[in-house]
């Protein structure tokens, strides 16, 4: 990891073993996907046709403390360079605290110097910070939404993202 990797942290007032159940549901707070997120080994992808596709292995389940997914493929067809994810990690790191958990996001290899960093921070800001936050708190997440919280809406927040 390095300064430079998106991160983000949120707290919540959950036990961090719960949290890390509620985050293995992937489905719960990102978006449907196809395959499993909770066995080391494990694959899913994670899709929005034409626009972003992701395959990722489960590489690291700590019960309570971390979980590490790494990209294997990826096609983000709003960026020059397709695969710019290929062979980045994900990593959520679990602290328990006396009145709850912090959840420190990272997504390692990406960082401001990549033509993503954006949009792709945006949205992982969105899933991160309202959707898992909401399912965490609420126990409802906003999967499959954009981060202006539209559902199915993506390329259209794409197209307003790139006009500034």
């Amino acid at each position: 990891m390095t300064e430079q990797d998106y991160t983000t942290t949120i707290a919540v007032a959950r036990a961090a073993e719960d949290v890390f159940a509620d985050i293995s549901d992937v489905g719960a707070w990102w978006g449907a996907i196809e395959g499993r997120a909770d066995a080391v080994g494990a694959e899913f992808v994670y899709e929005v046709p034409d626009i972003h596709y992701s395959k990722f292995r489960v590489t690291e389940l700590v019960p309570g403390e971390r979980i590490v997914w790494r990209v294997l493929d990826s096609r983000l067809t709003f960026v020059a360079d397709e695969r710019e994810w290929d062979g980045t990690e994900v990593h959520f790191d679990l602290t328990a605290r006396g009145d709850g958990t912090d959840v420190t996001f990272t997504h390692v290899g990406l960082h401001p110097g990549e033509e993503c960093y954006d949009v792709c921070s945006t949205a992982w800001r969105h899933f991160i910070e309202r959707s898992l936050r909401a399912l965490l708190v609420t126990g409802t997440g906003m999967p499959g939404t954009n981060p202006d919280g539209e559902p199915e809406a993506h390329e259209e927040w794409l197209d307003r993202f790139r006009a500034g």
